[in-house]
């Protein structure tokens, strides 16, 4: 009934949505003169405030259309490479005659917003590699008949794209994910495929959240599962492709990010608002960059989602050797030609310090040789695949490992 409820205040606010866009126009556009005036300033920031935080916010587009590789500037084109009913595979192809590079298969969350979250992550993995992206669809988009989506099927679905992409394929999990991408490698070692990743980089990942415990572990494991299906799993309301289907409703998850600091997004917002009334368009367009992105959110899976929090965050069951996936018990031991570089952010509050290191005490088999770990200073969860320390610090030592194993 949440679901409804929610979208019957949407379109509740359709009238005021509309006069607030109308009046931002009127007093923002530079054609009308009383956007020249102080209290038109006024009103047209009022105007976009009250939009923006009324408003829907669709799934933001990649729009990586170039990049510039010694110098130069190489189109890119943006390719759909495998189609399933949960996630696309989209590649970035440069446009030109270039040396081969190494395969790079980024596996993107599935834990509330799109996989365009990591576009800089993309951006600059475009440099040195071929690069392919994991972009899971929208649950509620996505019709009742196409069955169920489970936390094995997001193996399934890891261990094909890896067969899909071939041998030579480095794969980098970035946080969530990087449960199901050990799980899927470790079953494709054990039954001993001749088609295997030739390195796995995780990013950021609840391998063992014993370790380190945030505030988000924390939660997960305060209430029983039961909880968390009765609060918080809804059917999709009608108007939708997918509707009927159990999800995790995106609202709710955004509702959950913005809890976690609201002071934080209050203040992001009066700021907005002031630098619209001094004209600081450059800062107020960053903060529309943000928000488009961040408000842009997913409904999960709900069996995906309930099954998730009770084998990563309750059971702990792929560190207590107790997980099995697909019908088989998951042994990462088995992994021994497969590369490991784990990457750590010093202020993760989302998966603390320690716990994506844990895989290093799974995947044991492994030549030490060949298993790295790199713990990044200054830089909290979202600064391990993205912004200037990202590129400048964690980056250059990615693409040094991926390219010592290639």
């Amino acid at each position: 009934m949440l679901y409804e409820l929610h979208e019957l205040q949407h379109a509740s606010l359709m009238s005021l949505r509309l006069w607030a866009k109308s009046t931002a126009s009127l007093y923002g556009s530079p054609y009308s003169p009383l956007s020249y005036t102080p209290m038109g300033r006024v009103v047209s920031a009022g105007s976009e405030l009250l939009l923006r935080t009324t408003r829907r916010y669709k799934k933001p587009d990649f729009g990586l259309q170039e990049t510039v590789i010694d110098g130069a500037t190489v189109p890119v084109i943006e390719q759909v490479t495998l189609d399933k009913p949960f996630c696309q595979l989209r590649r970035f192809v440069r446009v030109g005659s270039f040396p081969e590079q190494p395969q790079v298969l980024i596996v993107a969350p599935l834990s509330g917003h799109f996989a365009t979250l990591l576009r800089d992550t993309v951006r600059t993995f475009i440099h040195d590699f071929d690069v392919t992206i994991t972009d899971w669809r929208d649950a509620k988009m996505v019709p009742l008949s196409e069955g169920a989506f489970h936390f094995d099927d997001y193996v399934r679905y890891v261990q094909e794209f890896i067969r899909f992409l071939g041998p030579n394929v480095h794969v980098i999990s970035v946080c969530q994910p990087t449960v199901p991408t050990l799980v899927a490698v470790s079953l494709m070692a054990a039954r001993d495929e001749p088609i295997r990743p030739r390195s796995m980089v995780m990013m950021g990942g609840p391998i063992d959240t014993r370790k380190n415990p945030t505030t988000v572990n924390n939660f997960a494991k305060s209430k029983p599962l039961l909880w968390f299906e009765n609060q918080v799993i809804y059917r999709v309301p009608v108007r939708y492709p997918g509707y009927l289907r159990r999800v995790y409703p995106g609202f709710l998850q955004h509702a959950g990010f913005v809890a976690m600091n609201p002071g934080r997004h209050i203040e992001s917002h009066r700021e907005f608002y002031h630098q619209l009334v001094q004209g600081d368009g450059d800062s107020a367009n960053a903060h529309r960059v943000f928000y488009d992105e961040y408000n842009a959110v997913m409904d999960l899976p709900a069996e995906y989602y309930l099954e998730t929090l009770e084998q990563v965050f309750h059971k702990h069951a792929l560190p207590q050797g107790t997980l099995v996936s697909c019908d088989e018990a998951v042994h990462p031991e088995a992994i021994t030609r497969t590369a490991l570089l784990t990457v750590e952010g010093e202020f993760d509050d989302i998966s603390g310090n320690g716990q994506t290191a844990a895989a290093h005490d799974l995947c044991f088999n492994i030549p030490a040789a060949q298993r790295h770990h790199l713990l990044a200073k200054d830089v909290g969860h979202y600064g391990i695949f993205s912004g200037r320390r990202f590129r400048e610090s964690i980056y250059p030592q990615i693409r040094d490992f991926i390219q010592s194993v290639s």
